[in-house]
C-alpha cells in the first residue's frame, strides 16, 4: 500500500528540471501514504519532436518484501517498462509461477515486479489476472498505461491540460502540482450536497477525474484516452439459478475463507477491525479458521446507545483473538477532529470513525488490518434489499394512474410533509417512472432538491437543479446488462457501485492511509462477488434471518447473539456530541468569519436555519445533514 503521482509532458516548455519539481511536489503532497521509501523516476529531456516525458513518483508503505529490492518507481534490466504502484495483488505467487515458466527471472519478492513483467508479457491481458486491490501507472512503449482494481477499492484520480497529464492517488497531489487549478465544479458540488460525497468519476475539482473502478486509460505525447472497462460486475456475475442449497453454502464458505486467507498475506503482521457485527466478527472467525490467531481492535463509548464493545468482546473470546478496545470520549475526539478534517482529500460526510479506529490501531505498530466492509452489499445488510421491491412493485401500479394525478398527490406530499426528506422522497417517487435504477439513489440522497435549492445562491442553483443524476443512467446501463438477475443482486450491485464505491471505499482509504496504515477488504474480492451476486434471490432472501446466506454458510463460527442482535453500524455518537462538546466547533465552521456561510455560492440565511433547526431538535434534519457541511 502506498501513494503514487506521476504524469506525462509532451509540451517542450516541460524541461528536465521543471518536471523533477513538479515530481518534487506530487511526492511531497503523498508523502503521508508511504514512509517507508519514495521515488521519483523521470526519462528526461524530450528525445524528439513528437516525443513525451514520463513522470512516475512513489512513496512506500512497505508490507510485501520490504528490501530495497522492493523499492519503486521500479524498473527490471530485461522488460521495457517501468511501474508506480499502489495496493496488493494477493494472487501474485502464482502470477510469479507462470511469468517464470514464460522465462522471466525476477530481483524481488514484490507483488509490483509481478505486475511490471506481468504486463510486459500480456499487455492490458495481465489485468484479468491479477486477483486484489490496485491502482497503478505503467510507462512502456511510448505510452504511459494507467489501471484500477475492479471495486476501485484503490483510488486514482488525473486531470490533463495543454501540453501535459497528471495522475495521482489523491486530488490534493494534483493541486499541489502546480498545474491544478483549485476550482471548485458546480455539478460536483450538487452531487455532493445530494449524496455527502461526488460519485465518480466527476470530483469537487473542475477538471479532475477518478478512473472509474475496473477501467484503464492511455496516454501518448498529445493524445488522452477515453476509459476502458475491463471488468464490471453486472456482467460478471454469470447467473447460477437452480444449484442445491448445500452447494450453495458450501461454495460461499469456501470462496470467503479462500478470500479471507488471501488477504493475510503480508510481511508484516496482520490484524483486524471487530465491531461485534456480523460482518467483522465473520472476518475475524474466518482468519482463526485460516490458522492465525487475530490481533483485533473495537472501539467503546460511554453512551451505552452506540457502544457494542461487549458484543466484539464476546467474538473476540469465542475466536481467542488477541483482542483491545479503544476506548473513546468527547475530548478525544474534539482533541482529533481538526487533524480528522485534514486528512479529507474530498469533502465527505462520513470518515471520521475510520480515522479514529485507524490512528488507534496505527499507534499500536500495525501496519495492515482487515475490515468487513463490503458485507452489507453482498449479502443484504441494508433496509434497501426489503424495502425497495415492495417500492417498484407499489409504483408500477402507480404509473397507471393519470400524470396529472401523481403530480398533485406529489405537490400535496410536498406541503404536507414540509421540510422532511422523507416527504421529499416520497414526492420524488411518484414524479419518477418508478424503476428501480430512478428509486434506488433516492434511498441515498441526504438533502432534498428544496434543500438543496435553498441552500445555494440562486444563480448557482438554479443551473445544477436541472443537471441529470448521475447514478440514474450508470444503474439503468448495468440493470439491461444483468440478465435474469434478481431484486437483490440487483440492489447488491447498485450498492456496490455507489454507496460502497463514492463513500466508503474512498473514505476508508484516505482515512486509513492519513496513518499510513493499510484496510484490506475480503468481502469485496471479484471471486466472492461474482458467485454471490450470481445467486438467485431465494439463496439469499432474508426472512427470520440476516444475511441469511453469510451466516448459514458460516454456520457455528458465529455466536447465535451476534446473529440475531438488532443491526447497528459502527458510528460515532454525533448526534449528542454536535449539541454539546462539539457545539462551538461546528458553529464556528458552519457560521464563523471563515465558515461555510461565508461562501460566495452559500444561502448564509438558510445554513443559519438548518443549523438552529437541528439544534432545535427538529426531526427532519438529522445530525448527519448538518454534519456533511
Amino acid at each position: 500500500m502506498c501513494g503514487i503521482a506521476g504524469g506525462l509532458f509532451w509540451d517542450r516548455r516541460f524541461t528536465a528540471d521543471g518536471i523533477r519539481e513538479i515530481g518534487d511536489r506530487l511526492r511531497c503532497a503523498i508523502a503521508h501514504r508511504g514512509p517507508d521509501g519514495e521515488g521519483v523516476w523521470t526519462t528526461g529531456e524530450h528525445a524528439g519532436p513528437d516525443a513525451a516525458v514520463p513522470l512516475l513518483v512513489h512513496t512506500r508503505l512497505a508490507i510485501i518484501d520490504p528490501t530495497e529490492a522492493g523499492r519503486q518507481p521500479m524498473q527490471a534490466p530485461d522488460v521495457d517498462g517501468c511501474i508506480t504502484y499502489n495496493g496488493e495483488v494477493y494472487n501474485f505467487a502464482s502470477l510469479r509461477s507462470a511469468l517464470e515458466d514464460a522465462g522471466h527471472v525476477f530481483r524481488s519478492r514484490t507483488d509490483t515486479e509481478a505486475i511490471l513483467r506481468g504486463y510486459a508479457e500480456w499487455g492490458p491481458a495481465v489485468l484479468d489476472r491479477l486477483r486484489g486491490m490496485f491502482a497503478f501507472a505503467v510507462w512502456a512503449g511510448g505510452r504511459l498505461e494507467l489501471a484500477r482494481d475492479r471495486f476501485g477499492i484503490k483510488p486514482l484520480y488525473y486531470a490533463s491540460g495543454d501540453g501535459w497529464f497528471l495522475f495521482a492517488s489523491e486530488v490534493r497531489a494534483l493541486l499541489g502540482s502546480g498545474l491544478v487549478e483549485p476550482v471548485l465544479d458546480p455539478d460536483g458540488l450538487w452531487q455532493y450536497l445530494t449524496y455527502q460525497t461526488v460519485p465518480a468519476p466527476r470530483t469537487m475539482i473542475a477538471g479532475v477525474r477518478a478512473l472509474e473502478p475496473g477501467s484503464r486509460l492511455t496516454v501518448s505525447a498529445g493524445a488522452v484516452g477515453g476509459p476502458v472497462r475491463y471488468w464490471d460486475l453486472a456482467t460478471a456475475a454469470q447467473a447460477r439459478h437452480g444449484l442445491p442449497r448445500e452447494e450453495c453454502l458450501r461454495r460461499t464458505r469456501e470462496l470467503l475463507l479462500e478470500s479471507v486467507a488471501a488477504h493475510l498475506v503480508s510481511d508484516v503482521p496482520v490484524g483486524a477491525f471487530l465491531s461485534g457485527g456480523i460482518d467483522s466478527s465473520a472476518i475475524v472467525a474466518l482468519m482463526r479458521e485460516a490458522g492465525q490467531v487475530p490481533r483485533t481492535f473495537s472501539v467503546g463509548f460511554a453512551d451505552p446507545r452506540f457502544d457494542e464493545s461487549a458484543h466484539a468482546a464476546e467474538v473476540a473470546r469465542m475466536v481467542g483473538s488477541d483482542h483491545r478496545t479503544l476506548r473513546l470520549d468527547e475530548p478525544a475526539l474534539l482533541d482529533a477532529l481538526p487533524a480528522a478534517l485534514d486528512a479529507m482529500d474530498q469533502p465527505t460526510g462520513d470518515g471520521v470513525n475510520t480515522y479514529i479506529v485507524s490512528r488507534a490501531v496505527r499507534e499500536t505498530g500495525l501496519t495492515v488490518a482487515l475490515s468487513g466492509l463490503g458485507g452489507d452489499e453482498l449479502f443484504g445488510g441494508y433496509p434497501s434489499f426489503t424495502r425497495l421491491p415492495r417500492v417498484v412493485r407499489a409504483g408500477r401500479c402507480w404509473r397507471a394512474a393519470p400524470r396529472p394525478l401523481r403530480r398533485a398527490t406529489g405537490r400535496l406530499i410536498r406541503r404536507l410533509g414540509g421540510d422532511s426528506v422523507t416527504a421529499a422522497k416520497a414526492a420524488a417517487a411518484l414524479d419518477s417512472d418508478g424503476s428501480l435504477p430512478a428509486l434506488y439513489p433516492l434511498t441515498r440522497q441526504l438533502l432534498s432538491l428544496e434543500q438543496r435549492r435553498r441552500l445555494l445562491e440562486p444563480r448557482w442553483s438554479a443551473e445544477m437543479a436541472a443537471s441529470p443524476d448521475p447514478y440514474v443512467p450508470l444503474l439503468s446501463d448495468a440493470f439491461r446488462r444483468m440478465n435474469g438477475a434478481g431484486w437483490i443482486s440487483r440492489i447488491s450491485y447498485a450498492e456496490a457501485r455507489t454507496y460502497m464505491h463514492d463513500v466508503l471505499l474512498r473514505d476508508t482509504d484516505q482515512m486509513s492511509m492519513a496513518h499510513a496504515l493499510e484496510v484490506r477488504v475480503p468481502f469485496v474480492d471479484h471471486r466472492v462477488a461474482e458467485f454471490v451476486v450470481g445467486l438467485e434471490d431465494a439463496q439469499k432472501r432474508p426472512g427470520d434471518t440476516p444475511k441469511r446466506l453469510l451466516v448459514e454458510a458460516l454456520g457455528a463460527a458465529l455466536p447465535a447473539s451476534i446473529v440475531r442482535r438488532p443491526k447497528k453500524g459502527f458510528t460515532l455518537p454525533f448526534e449528542p456530541w454536535m449539541r454539546g462538546t462539539l457545539r462551538s466547533f461546528c458553529e464556528t465552521r458552519l457560521l464563523g468569519p471563515h465558515g461555510l456561510s461565508n461562501r460566495p455560492f452559500v444561502n448564509p440565511v438558510q445554513v443559519r436555519a438548518l443549523w438552529e433547526a437541528f439544534q432545535a431538535g427538529d426531526p427532519s434534519v438529522t445530525w448527519s445533514r448538518v454534519w456533511m457541511l
